[in-house]
Parts: structure tokens; sequence; C-alpha cells
């Protein structure tokens, strides 16, 4: 067998431990730095994140009021821009050229019709043919209405005869001299010749009337061909286009001696004495726009006011065109065309509960907001009002002297709570 080193091992009784002062000041130590730490850790188990305070922005809500307005863009019009068209269908010969000056009145395009030229001819004929039958309609008249006043001297004539025979008989056949049937002849001839003339007086009285209708007849449809007339030589006319106020010729659509069609557009004239802005507004702003409403319009150095003074019906592509007038004089400096920048102001709103208008807003769809409380940004359900450029309104959720974050949040991942390290 090998030996080994059993034998030279000795037992020691172990030592006796005495609890001394310095161990039981490193238990409490110890102690409290658990107590720290679950703290520590209760804290951040109530706070999910942990924000820095110099990259949030907070600010506390105010009340007071709240102007509500709309900033939007657009560019400088001419307030008068017409835009001419050809009357008919025929070949334009263009007597201007785009940017020309032009005066009231001036011959700007002239459209060479034939259809038009025929039509003024053919309704010329058929006037003057029908001034010559009322002209020959009124001989007529003239004729029939001599024959009738003849036919009733005539019984007039008659009857005054038959009067003086019957009173020649009257007279001799008192004294028996003329038979009595004699005398009832002459009676009855007399009565006859009075009956005649009555009869032709009155037929006199209605031949005058029926020619004097058919005479009025005549002179109606010589007046309604007349009309017709001068229809067919405005047409022939408006074949001249002519300028309808002083300005220039903005563009002109077509080339020179080009056959179009009947309200083909032709040119557009500008008047730049007068200018207005044509805004494009953003459809969530229809329901709050209305004639009248002011308006501060910015061109680069040139500020202006003004109102909308008209608004378009139709939505294009999500936006709204309106007219501002200007206020007052024109302001000087701007050009057709140029682009601008404006701000509308849509109403005011007295004591309201007010915040700087801040990511927050677009952040949380103005559902919720942080409010700081205790170091901590607690999420806060709220509801807004109405909203302007630079301020929001909050209706509920929120009361003054109340401290939001109104940057930042963005970064807090919807989280209840947020730590703030100042």
């Amino acid at each position: 067998m090998i030996r080994d080193t059993s034998a030279q091992d000795t037992a020691l009784a172990p030592p006796k431990r005495r609890v001394t002062r310095r161990m039981a000041s490193g238990v409490v130590a110890s102690l409290a730095l658990i107590a720290l730490s679950t703290w520590l850790f209760a804290g951040w188990r109530s706070s999910v994140h942990v924000a820095n305070a110099e990259r949030l922005r907070i600010v506390p809500a105010t009340q007071g009021t709240l102007v509500r307005d709309a900033s939007v863009n657009g560019r400088v019009v001419a307030a008068v821009s017409p835009t001419l068209f050809t009357p008919a269908q025929g070949t334009v010969a263009l007597q201007v050229h785009a940017g020309d000056a032009i005066r009231k009145g001036q011959v700007l395009a002239l459209v060479a019709s034939p259809d038009l030229d025929g039509a003024l001819r053919r309704e010329q004929s058929t006037y003057e043919e029908l001034q010559a039958e009322v002209a020959r309609q009124e001989i007529l008249a003239q004729k029939q209405k001599l024959i009738a006043v003849r036919d009733a001297d005539q019984a007039e004539i008659d009857r005054a005869a038959a009067q003086r025979a019957f009173e020649r008989i009257e007279k001799v056949g008192g004294l028996g001299i003329v038979a009595k049937n004699d005398f009832e002849k002459a009676q009855d001839a007399l009565r006859s010749a009075e009956i005649r003339g009555r009869h032709a007086a009155e037929a006199a009285k209605l031949e005058g009337s029926d020619i004097e209708l058919q005479l009025r007849t005549r002179r109606a449809q010589l007046q309604r061909q007349r009309l017709a007339v001068e229809e067919a030589r405005r047409r022939v006319e408006d074949l001249t286009l002519r300028a309808p106020m002083d300005g220039l010729v903005g563009s002109v659509a077509i080339a020179d001696r080009t056959a179009l069609p009947a309200n083909a557009p032709v040119m557009t004239l500008v008047d730049l004495s007068r200018l207005e802005v044509e805004l494009e507004i953003p459809e969530t702003y229809v329901a709050d726009l209305g004639l009248g409403m002011k308006a501060e319009i910015v061109a680069g150095d040139v500020k202006a006011t003004g109102h909308i003074s008209a608004i378009s019906p139709e939505v294009v592509r999500n936006q709204v065109l309106a007219r501002v007038r200007f206020d007052g004089a024109q302001p000087q400096g701007l050009r057709q065309s140029q682009r601008v920048s404006a701000r509308l102001l849509i109403d005011e709103k007295p004591n309201a509960i007010i915040l700087p208008r801040g990511p927050f807003v677009e952040a949380h769809g103005g559902k919720f907001a942080y409010v700081v409380e205790d170091g901590f940004a607690v999420r806060r359900p709220i509801q807004l009002g109405g909203t302007s450029l630079s301020a929001v309104e909050i209706a509920s959720g929120i009361k003054p002297g109340e401290r939001v974050v109104v940057a930042g949040s963005e970064d807090f991942d919807n989280a209840d709570r947020v730590r703030i390290n100042e």
C-alpha cells in the first residue's frame, strides 16, 4: 500500500463568530440600497418612457380670444378677362396679335360666314315682298271702301227718289185721282228703298272693318319680317368681333384664317387696370367660407387687405377657388399671374382655452395630449375646438394654467405616463 499524509492532518475546532458594529452598519446599508433600488424600479415600472425636458416644448394653457385663420396660396388675375367666341361657323381673320393694346370698340377679328350673309339677303327680300304686298293691300282697301260708300250712296238716292214719288202720289191720292193700288205700290217702294239704304250703310261699315282687319294682319306680318331682318343683320354684324373694353389681348387660341365651328374660343382679353386675387382654398375650410370674409394679401413687399367677393361652387382636386377684391385703391407693383400668399380671417372666439399649435395635434389626431403632473407627462383625452395658424382651442380636457407638452410627445409611443428628467 502507498502511504498518504492523512497521519499528519490535525482536526481544528471552528472559531467563534462575533457580530461587530461594522457588520451591522453594512447590513443596514444593504437594506437601504435594496429599498432604493425597489423604489427606482417601481418608478421605472410606472413610467415606460423617460424624456429629457430639454427636448420637449411645454407651455401652459391660457384663456383668451382665438382668432381663427387659414393660410392659403393664390395668384393675381385680371378682374375682367372675357373670352371672345365665334358667333357662327366660318373663317376667322385676325386683326390683332397677343399682347396688343386694344381700345373699346376696336375690331379684333372678322368671321366670314356665307350662310348668315345668305340668310340676311333672303330675309331682306321677303321683307321687301311683304312691304309691296301691304302697299297693294292698302290700295285694295281704299277701292273696297269706295265701292261700299258708292253702294250706300246709291241706296240713299233710291230711298230719296222713292220718298219723293210717294209724297206726290200721297198728295194726289187725297184728291181721289190716283188709284188705291198705285198708292200702296208707292208705299212699298219707299219701304224697300229705306231697307236697302239701311243695309247698304251697315254693309259699308262691315266692309270697312273687314278691310281694316286684313290691312292690320298684313302690317303685322310686315313688322314680324322687319324683326327677322334686324335679327339677321345683327347676327351678320356680330361676325365682326369688337373689344368690349380697354385692355390687352391676353392670348389668341387660333391661327389666322382658321375655319371654326360656332361658339369656338378665339382670344382672351385682360383688363390690367383692375386686378383681383384668385385663392386656392383647401376643401376643409369650405364650411367656414363666406362672402365678405376678410383676407390679408402678401406678394413680396406688397401687403394689402381685401375681402372674398366670389366663391366657386365646385371642388376641384380637393380645393375651392375664391376671388378676393382689394379694399380701397389697388396696390401698386402687382402683375398678372403673380403668386401670392393670403391669410383668411375666419372668425373670433372669446374666452377660449388656447394652446400654441404644435406637432401634438397631428401626432395624436387632436384626441389626446400630455399634461405635466409631478414630473410626469400624463396622457389625457381632449377635444379640440377651433384652430388657427398659430393656436388651437381646447374644448374639453385641459384647464387654464395646466402645462401641456405641445412638441416632442410624438416620440412617447402613446405611453400613459412618461417621466420627464429636468
